[in-house]
């Protein structure tokens, strides 16, 4: 079914899902080109209800300052960075855009949505100490990651991270790595700022608690977009040039909906999470720091445990976790018909492949869906020995939805990180997967933007290299320019470090 062009209304950009993904787009195409017509569609009362909101993550400013799984070691003991500059590398673009937004007062400040907070990270065993102190000589070296200090001495770290330290048993190797450029990301907060820039403006049109329901090309280079109301009022369609489907895990099935061919294959794998949450001021004010270990053998990149600062709308609390967990539903406010509607002929393969060789993280996920309370208390005080039961509530984070793609050698394989899919030509674009997510909404922004406004770039690239001067150029291989970005944002963000 296609909708008469004369009853249906016309947009330039039609952005669906009201996360921080959506929200970037579309302020990145706002300072661009102020005169596109651009509309959001929200299947929730408000933006940021998702996997954007500040208690679904972890809030972490994703720099690879203390993520251990952005630093494997090899077989011959040597770590490999490259991952942890490229991630690192992404964040400054995202750090370089909010920079722009608030030196040219768009954003009046980052304090309500950025806090600076040492990034560290914490290892014991003797063999993760070598490992933490190898990573530490391979990182520190790189202009990217200047300033990180490494400790083995237990003085220095109960000045970093007391709280971890109470109480602690003596005689086990420990180390440490700190960093003062870290930072806590409130990024619903975030996201919130975004559309309130958008919404000033005439050209945009907000709806919420309207879901898109299906995708259809016109064969004119177009979309026919079905948008139902949730709450009543029935459906409508409306027309657009470019459609970005950044509806977290639903956007799997609009994409699979829209029948481009560059969807075909791919499934999702959905990975539920839980959180300790502490809001007691006595142990909250022992506590400022990120602190990330290392993942349990068999556990997902995501799964690895941290307690993090966390500061929300002015108040500190801290996260211990991820949990990880099982669930059908690919959105946390979704259907338990989620992944079983997601499953089609093209992509049985894969994740039958995928089922197959990944039983270890099948293990680990039956397991971390079987503990008790006692089991997370007990995780809990690796890292704070101290932890009492009643200073601690169990949180659902958001869900996530890793990718499954075919493989020619394998059958399918389960990929970690963020992925754009685009097709038609251009004319839609849709972001699968999580970590490091929210923290690079810039860059996979670029990206798109690359990929399917590439007529439009020339004009756009004076303003671009405004917005992020380090644009078309990578930060790792110029000390000079990176040193000068790094000040530049530290300084209109408000950041120490």
């Amino acid at each position: 079914m296609t909708s008469n062009p004369s009853s249906a209304t016309t947009y330039a950009v039609v952005l669906i899902g009201g996360g921080i993904m959506s929200a970037t787009l579309g302020a990145l195409l706002r300072q661009l080109e102020p005169g596109l017509s651009i509309a959001l569609f929200g299947r929730l009362d408000d933006v940021a209800l998702e996997s954007s909101n500040a208690w679904n993550n972890a809030g972490t400013g994703h720099s690879a300052l203390c993520e251990l799984n952005y630093t494997p070691q090899g077989a011959d003991g040597t770590v490999d960075i490259s991952k942890a500059v490229g991630v690192n590398e992404q964040f400054q673009i995202s750090r370089q855009f909010w920079s722009y937004l608030v030196e040219r007062q768009i954003i009046v400040s980052a304090k309500n949505f950025l806090t600076p907070v040492p990034h560290m990270s914490f290892v014991w065993g003797e063999d993760n100490v070598a490992f933490l102190r190898k990573r530490y000589e391979a990182l520190s070296q790189h202009p990217l990651f200047e300033g990180m200090s490494f400790t083995t001495d237990e003085g220095q770290m109960r000045q970093w991270m007391p709280l971890v330290m109470q109480d602690r048993a003596p005689g086990q190797p420990l180390a440490a790595t700190w960093h003062p450029a870290g930072t806590d990301v409130n990024f619903g907060a975030l996201t919130h700022r975004l559309i309130d820039l958008l919404a000033s403006k005439p050209g945009f049109d907000l709806n919420l608690a309207h879901e898109v329901e299906d995708l259809t090309p016109t064969g004119d280079g177009q979309w026919d977009v079905a948008v139902r109301a949730v709450h009543g009022g029935g459906e409508r369609r409306v027309r657009a040039k470019f459609v970005f489907v950044g509806a977290g895990g639903g956007a799997l099935h609009l994409l699979q909906k829209s029948g481009i061919p560059e969807a075909r294959g791919i499934g999702g794998f959905p990975v539920s999470g839980q959180f300790l949450r502490c809001t007691n001021p006595d142990v909250v004010s022992q506590h400022h720091a990120k602190v990330y270990g290392k993942a349990s053998v068999g556990a997902p990149p995501m799964s690895v445990p941290h307690l993090d600062t966390r500061v929300i709308d002015g108040r500190q609390g801290l996260l211990f976790g991820p949990y990880a967990g099982f669930s059908t539903k690919f959105l946390k406010q979704g259907s338990w018909l989620d992944l079983p509607r997601s499953i089609r002929m093209d992509n049985i393969g894969a994740m039958m492949a995928v089922a197959r060789d990944n039983m270890p993280l099948t293990k680990y996920l039956i397991q971390q869906v079987m503990q008790s309370s006692e089991d997370r208390l007990k995780a809990l005080r690796d890292f704070v020995p101290t932890a009492r039961k009643e200073d601690w509530e169990l949180i659902t984070a958001g869900q996530r939805v890793q990718v499954i793609k075919k493989d020619a050698k394998k059958g399918g394989v389960l990929q970690f990180g963020t992925e754009v899919v685009t097709g038609g030509g251009g004319s839609i674009a849709g972001l699968l997967g999580a970590s490091p997510g929210a923290s690079t909404a810039a860059p996979i922004m670029l990206t798109v933007l690359q990929r399917c406004f590439a007529d439009r770039l020339p004009q756009w690239e004076a303003r671009l290299r405004e917005m992020v001067p380090s644009y078309g150029t990578r930060l790792g291989q110029d000390a000079a320019l990176c040193a000068q970005v790094r000040e530049r944002t530290r300084t209109a963000l408000q950041l120490d470090g």
